[in-house]
């Protein structure tokens, strides 16, 4: 099987990959219904915040993986079995994180809430499936990106490509790490699990001091 695809060729794998990100976008909106009437309307328009929310999450991942592939086009088995991972988890991660966002929105803005959290136990599972699952889906693009940090002779990458690789898996093992501490505090603190979704903030501030720091790094090498 061959490794490698030219880089900005549409392959089968990136076109199947889009339409599953395209799947999962839909299955946001699936349980929507037509508002029949104004009072209707105004109750879905509350809880648009939410799908906007989602939206622009599952934008972000789909992002994430375009840049991967556009980068690197790598074709081999084991950035495929990764890549068919990370798909089957995104399908099952827009669940969670539409109940999480519209659970959450819904009360600070008054829209369509989900029911069912009846205490403390069911919010902290909540969290942990939610966790569990941005946890894998970045930790998978960590691995492609040392996978293709493997194959950087076959890539022909520079020293910089190199330093680029090592940056992207750094980035995503970050995005893991804040979601290993929320599947920490809720298992360890159920009765705070509302501090497992707000370590979240954390993503922010951490990937703003990473960037900094191997944007300067960066340049350092570049003028070397």
């Amino acid at each position: 099987m061959r490794v490698l695809a030219a880089r900005r060729e549409i392959t089968r794998l990136e076109g199947f990959s889009d339409a599953v990100f395209g799947f999962a976008l839909t299955l946001l909106v699936v349980s929507l219904e037509v508002p029949g009437t104004y009072a209707e309307l105004m109750n879905a328009m509350r809880g648009f915040g939410s799908f906007a929310v989602c939206f622009a999450i599952v934008a972000w991942i789909w992002y994430e993986h375009n840049l991967f592939f556009r980068r690197y086009g790598l074709q081999d088995g084991w950035t495929i079995l990764l890549n068919l991972i990370l798909l089957f988890v995104v399908l099952f991660y827009v669940y969670p994180l539409k109940f999480v966002f519209t659970r959450l929105l819904g009360g600070i803005f008054g829209g369509p809430r989900p029911t069912g959290v009846a205490g403390v136990a069911d919010g902290a599972m909540l969290m942990l499936i939610y966790s569990i699952a941005v946890l894998v889906l970045f930790l998978i693009f960590a691995l492609l990106y040392w996978h293709a940090l493997r194959h950087h002779e076959e890539l022909e990458l520079n020293p910089l490509d190199i330093f680029d690789a090592r940056t992207g898996a750094g980035r995503h093992l970050l995005t893991a790490g804040v979601a290993l501490l929320s599947i920490l505090i809720a298992a360890i603190l159920p009765r705070r699990a509302d501090l497992a979704g707000f370590v979240y903030f954390l993503l922010g501030p951490l990937h703003a001091a990473f960037g900094f720091a191997r944007g300067k790094a960066r340049n350092q090498l570049s003028a070397a």
